[in-house]
């Protein structure tokens, strides 16, 4: 006679049931803490839909409730009645950790306080985390001046390149009420349309030649972005915000930063450094910094720049992000 038994596998109770339709073995997997008896439950009935009434009583004959856990049904033995039949289920005996073990492991919980305590790691985690701040304090204070440039810079040259991209649609304004009027009222448009053609082609040749010297798809949002920048470093020179010298300190400023969050990181206390930053200037240091002018003045195929919106000139220029776009 087929019956219901429970064994463990790595840590996990595995319980095989006789499905009643096929009278076939069928092995469940359950997790002890986050799956309950309903959960059981719900797996017998949608592996077999023959399966009408399926509950779970303790073995005085009290049922037990759908929301208990899988842990708290597997401390003693339990009935399963799946239709007609009850099973009598056996459950193994959980793995307790040993009165002996437990104190070994106390044990190596205190050898490690004491080895640390013996190094001094508290006191070398808190003069480094003092030195670290020191040095983020120190540039920052480099930094504000150059932030309210840069600020500055960002609004005028926002304004700028807004006034000219309305100044662009105001040509295309003034084209088009040229052309409607050669059309329809100076001549026909028989007249017209090779000069419309040809004006299609001239634009065609302009978005071309903007491609040929600039290595960049004639894209409004780029080329926006592009003149947003070149107005940028143009009005930078004028006001001596050096864009090189500021790239630098926030540079500085990311890499004491990451420093500072491996430090309060006790995950990540005893790494070692290179692990943490193989190339801190290929990842994230690009965070905050300004493309130098010869970057937005002709970009390369092969260069990682890419361009960032116009609201945020501050963004991270790696190489991973110019592959992906």
């Amino acid at each position: 006679m087929l019956k219901v038994s429970v064994e463990y596998f790595r840590g996990l109770p595995q319980v095989s049931v006789p499905l009643p339709s096929r009278r076939e073995m069928c092995r469940f997997t359950l997790r002890p803490v986050t799956h309950t008896v309903g959960d059981f439950l719900r797996m017998l009935r949608t592996e077999d839909r023959g399966i009408d009434r399926v509950a779970m009583t303790t073995t005085e004959g009290v049922r037990i409730a759908s929301s208990n856990s899988i842990e708290a049904l597997m401390e003693g033995d339990f009935h399963l009645v799946i239709n007609d039949n009850v099973y009598y289920v056996v459950t193994p005996p959980q793995e307790k950790l040993s009165t002996e073990e437990m104190l070994r492991l106390s044990n190596v919980r205190n050898l490690v306080n004491q080895l640390y305590e013996a190094l001094n790691v508290d006191e070398h985690q808190i003069k480094k985390e003092r030195e670290l701040l020191a040095q983020l304090e120190s540039l920052r204070i480099q930094l504000e001046p150059m932030e309210k440039k840069r600020k500055d810079l960002e609004n005028v040259s926002e304004r700028r390149t807004t006034s000219m991209t309305w100044l662009g649609l105001g040509l295309m304004g003034v084209q088009f009420g040229i052309l409607a009027r050669l059309t329809w009222w100076e001549y026909s448009w028989d007249i017209m349309e090779p000069v419309t053609y040809f004006v299609t082609y001239g634009t065609a040749m302009a978005a071309y030649a903007y491609f040929v010297l600039t290595k960049q798809e004639y894209l409004l949002p780029d080329v926006k972005d592009r003149q947003f920048l070149l107005e940028f470093h143009k009005r930078a020179k004028k006001v001596g915000l050096n864009v090189t010298e500021y790239n630098r300190l926030k540079d500085g400023v990311a890499k004491i930063e990451s420093d500072l969050r491996r430090l309060n990181d006790p995950l990540m206390r005893l790494r070692p450094h290179s692990d943490l930053y193989p190339s801190l200037f290929n990842s994230g240091e690009n965070m905050g910094k300004i493309p130098s002018e010869e970057e937005v003045a002709a970009r390369k195929p092969e260069s990682n720049l890419k361009w960032p919106t116009t609201s945020k000139i501050i963004r991270a220029f790696s190489s991973k992000s110019a592959k992906e776009r």
